[in-house]
């Protein structure tokens, strides 16, 4: 438990600061999982569309430190080489 002021505030936004990351993160695989469910459709538009819509977020969640940079790619790379096979 925080015993110093400092302490109490620190933890105190460390809570607002965690919560607003699960939400940022979770956005961002809404993202993905949209991409992933228009490739299963078959439907290679609306792939490609949702793609450009998920690649933005995924260079913000890297802005933001919210994944790795090297992840970021790996989920772009593995997404258009999904899109581009279909």
């Amino acid at each position: 438990m925080a015993n110093s002021p400092s302490a109490r505030k620190r933890a105190r936004q460390a809570v607002r600061h965690r919560q607003h990351n699960v939400s940022q993160r979770t956005k961002l695989r809404t993202r993905i999982k949209a991409v992933v469910k228009s490739i299963h459709s078959g439907d290679k538009e609306a792939a490609a569309d949702a793609f450009k819509l998920a690649q933005p977020s995924i260079d913000s969640a890297v802005g933001k430190k919210l994944i790795h940079a090297n992840k970021a790619a790996r989920h772009k790379s593995r997404l258009n080489a999904r899109i581009k096979a279909m």
